[in-house]
């Protein structure tokens, strides 16, 4: 296959951002060379707004040929929680066909090289971030996020997660050195010599389940960890969340192609409506990798049951945040109020649990009551969402029925200290469109803590009284080790407890945030610098990204040759 890429200007292309990642997850330091804001784009070859809306507006009702092997029909269906039909038809496989395929083409993809594979997924990601306005449209109307925030977390935040992984793996494979001479004295004998090679070698192919509410975001580590590393890749993406990820298994098919590689050697993997492949394909001893986000039900079977991979899994928590006193309040319940709000609350890292003394808390302004707290959380939750423009442009829209059920049946569960109500999307008539919910709950009633101990995935918020601070930190331990979390957050002036939500964060594994009251949100994280989950409790089994999180995904091979 000639090469329309050659390795030499990929890697004079692409080695300066890959150095400087490397960089970034040494440092921890803030870095990202994908743009933010929408006007960065247009120049360069990358699509301005109005290109970008346009060339998602042509792939509706149209079929979206990958060109991969094994199709054996066309499948689609995609409704968006804003009410549009996408009616874009993706290529059904026929995974005896497809997965040989696949693996025909990983010995030429193993034998490039750490350096190259590198390279070639830097590649696709750039060309991702070129077609970013695009992109943006397509996670927007499959995972029911506001335009602005489908355009960052679905863009250049989902790309500067890819690239870390992308990082990481290559830090992990060149570990180890390509070669190596060894000699051994053997005293007045001739030493023992030999030329030792060692190779990164991958697993088999790898497989992604991608998820409703984060299509892109959740689904590039895991993919772009597996194909640096030397695996196929087939992507199998949420049912209503196809169209974001076939747009990346078509780009990267593209590169790989142009860089002289057998483009299956990344896939999609459609389905058909209630067909459930996951099931079938996770079992299937040519994955020997998964990567999945989802419901704490799937994932606990994909651990016990594919045995044959190495399975990574991001599935459900309870976050909790401990509110015991502050000296900045009103931007402690901005902070708050915006956190609940952001997508309506369906987001992995929202908090649930407000855990607040029944006694009250101290602030800058004097002593608030439970009551009081609650009250003006509420109040701050209404004035940020109180100009319905502003409203649909923080919420988004309800992503499926399940979270507007939850949402309606919390009302029943105690005291409502903010009830939801609808909001009309004026552009979109057909979104589910409502507010946060708060319902104030008691740690010490029995009858309460089957609610507040269950995540309650939407835009429910419980507000739980307990007897005291250290209570309150006793009532995080135990949530974080029975139910897991994705994060903590904490607001306190006292030292002493301080060191105690540290410290029960430490022992559980539970990523926290502290007294934040500016622009920094408990539910947010940077690549580069923050970790996602930590892989040591039970909402997750790994973190993103971490040297753990690639280092498995490939294994070192050794031939020995006497000198």
């Amino acid at each position: 296959m000639a090469a329309e890429l050659t390795a030499h200007e990929l890697i004079a292309k692409h080695r300066p951002t890959l150095d400087q990642a490397l960089e970034a997850i040494r440092t921890r330091a803030y870095w990202s060379p994908h743009p933010e804001h929408p006007k960065a784009y247009g120049e360069n070859g990358s699509l301005d707004a109005a290109a970008g809306k346009a060339a998602f507006d042509a792939l509706l009702g149209n079929r979206l040929d990958l060109g991969q092997a094994g199709t054996d029909d066309w499948v689609g269906g995609e409704v968006s929680p804003y009410g549009i039909e996408l009616g874009v038809e993706y290529p059904h496989a026929n995974i005896d066909e497809l997965l040989p395929a696949m693996r025909s083409g990983m010995r030429a993809w193993r034998d490039a090289g750490a350096e190259m594979r590198a390279v070639v997924c830097v590649e696709i990601l750039k060309r991702i971030s070129d077609r970013t306005h695009e992109f943006a449209h397509a996670v927007m109307h499959t995972s029911g996020q506001a335009f602005m925030m489908a355009f960052q977390a679905g863009g250049p935040h989902a790309q500067d997660r890819g690239l870390e992984a992308v990082a990481y793996a290559y830090v992990e494979q060149v570990r180890t050195p390509d070669a190596a001479e060894w000699t051994k004295p053997q005293g007045k004998r001739d030493p023992l010599a030999l030329n030792k090679q060692f190779t990164p070698v991958p697993r088999g192919i790898a497989m992604v389940i991608g998820c409703n509410t984060f299509p892109t975001w959740n689904g590039y580590p895991g993919l772009f960890a597996s194909l640096a590393t030397g695996n196929a890749v087939l992507v199998k993406p949420h049912p209503r969340a196809v169209l974001p990820l076939a747009l990346t298994v078509q780009v990267a098919r593209q590169v790989l192609a142009e860089a002289g590689f057998d483009p299956n050697l990344v896939a999609l993997a459609a389905e058909r409506p209630g067909e459930g492949i996951a099931k079938t394909l996770a079992t299937r001893p040519e994955i020997r990798v998964i990567d999945y986000t989802g419901s704490t039900v799937f994932g606990d079977w994909l651990e016990a049951n594919a045995r044959q991979a190495q399975v990574y899994t991001e599935k459900a928590g309870v976050n909790t945040v401990i509110v015991d006193s502050t000296d900045n309040y009103k931007g402690m319940l901005s902070n708050l109020a915006f956190s609940l709000s952001l997508y309506s609350g369906q987001m992995c890292t929202t908090p649930q649990n407000l855990l607040i003394p029944r006694d009250g808390i101290r602030t800058e302004e004097g002593p608030r009551t439970f009551d009081e707290v609650v009250a003006d959380l509420a109040r701050s939750v209404d004035g940020l969402l109180g100009d319905d423009a502003r409203a649909n442009a923080l919420l988004g829209a309800i992503v499926n029925p399940d979270v507007k059920a939850r949402l309606e049946a919390a009302a029943g569960l105690g005291e409502v200290a903010l009830a939801s109500r609808e909001i009309a999307n004026p552009e979109f008539p057909d979104a589910v469109v409502r507010t946060p919910v708060i319902v104030k709950l008691d740690g010490a009633k029995p009858d309460d803590e089957a609610a507040y101990m269950s995540e309650c995935f939407g835009p429910v918020s419980f507000a739980v009284a307990v007897d005291s601070a250290a209570d309150a930190v006793e009532l995080l331990r135990r949530t974080v080790r029975e139910k897991g979390a994705m994060t903590v957050g904490a607001y306190t002036t006292d030292e002493e407890v301080e060191q105690a939500v540290q410290e029960a964060c430490l022992e559980e594994a539970a990523q926290l945030s502290l007294n934040l009251t500016g622009g920094v949100y408990v539910n947010q994280t940077a690549a580069f610098s923050d970790f996602h989950g930590s892989g040591g409790n039970p909402a997750a089994n790994s973190a993103l990204t971490d040297g753990a999180f690639v280092a498995n995904r490939f294994r070192v091979v050794e031939v020995r040759r006497e000198a």
